[in-house]
């Protein structure tokens, strides 16, 4: 299919909107503005990606400072201010560097074990995966919201144990998420990775994948750990990376890989919200693509 026919759908998140409009060549993709906050730590106590990363992230830290004892230090040395700004200075220096370098190589690629052998994330194909590209989902305000206090009509509620006390997290599925995932799981292979706990993240899929789509979940332990935020690193699933299509709703978490991201906008209880009907066209589409990020870089 011509490169120039597959454009990425505008957001709908309105009742009242009836047909898209007409993409032309100019059409420009804007993924959404970063949060300047975490959510809030009673509501999420760190299990959630959202604990750990802002909505909306684009991969700035989340914490960049340097601090000095005033008077003296345990080594006996001591810094000035002048000296402070440049340690600063060095260390951002090393980091937009190594930045620089990893998208330059697209990710770390995939790890080698202490025995020299590649460890990919992924295990093999599955036969019945054969020939199919991979979507790689993200799952907090991707596909569903969860909050750690109770909600009006929870789609469902998630036990975790917190440092042994049971702690109930009432989860909102995005709408159009259980079609959305249905036809997805016939034409990719899907996999869910998620900055979230385990703990979280297992249950609320177990609740969610009714229709037994999601092939492999990965969870924080997976993630590339840069500059205080959890990248979502392509190079190590062991997928080819230009079959291999990433939706998050954190710019930060394919800051390695942004020519295979379809950028979606935080969901958190928008009733009218239709992104995910309105991407699965689109997606479809991306199957007979060679290769997904020549379509996907010029959508942008």
């Amino acid at each position: 299919m011509p490169s120039q026919t597959l454009t990425l759908p505008q957001s709908s998140n309105s009742k009242d909107s009836t047909t898209p409009p007409s993409p032309t060549d100019s059409e420009i993709i804007i993924p959404p503005p970063p949060s300047t906050q975490l959510l809030p730590e009673d509501e999420t106590d760190g299990v959630t990606s959202g604990a750990v990363q802002p909505p909306g992230s684009t991969g700035e830290p989340l914490i960049r400072s340097i601090t000095h004892d005033s008077d003296e230090d345990t080594d006996g040395t001591h810094f000035t201010e002048d000296q402070g700004e440049d340690l600063e200075q060095s260390l951002l220096s090393q980091e937009q560097a190594e930045e620089e370098r990893l998208i330059r190589n697209g990710g770390s690629g995939i790890p080698i074990g202490p025995d020299g052998v590649p460890m990919p994330l992924l295990p093999p194909i599955a036969p019945e995966h054969a020939g199919r590209k991979c979507l790689v989902l993200d799952l907090d305000e991707t596909l569903v919201h969860s909050s750690f206090k109770p909600i009006p009509q929870p789609d469902f509620i998630v036990p975790v144990e917190i440092e042994s006390h049971w702690h109930h997290f009432h989860v909102l599925k995005r709408p159009g998420v259980d079609s959305f995932l249905k036809e997805m799981g016939q034409i990719y292979e899907i996999v869910v990775f998620t900055a979230s706990l385990s703990k979280y993240a297992d249950p609320v899929l177990d609740q969610l994948d009714i229709s037994k789509v999601v092939a492999h979940r990965l969870f924080r332990e997976s993630c590339f750990s840069h500059k205080g935020n959890y990248v979502k690193d392509l190079s190590q699933l062991g997928r080819p990376i230009a079959d291999t299509i990433i939706l998050d709703n954190s710019p930060a978490s394919y800051i390695f890989h942004p020519t295979n991201a379809v950028p979606v906008s935080s969901w958190f209880n928008d009733p009218h919200d239709a992104e995910l009907p309105d991407l699965v066209p689109f997606l479809a589409d991306m199957t007979s693509v060679m290769d997904v990020r020549a379509i996907l870089d010029t959508a942008r």
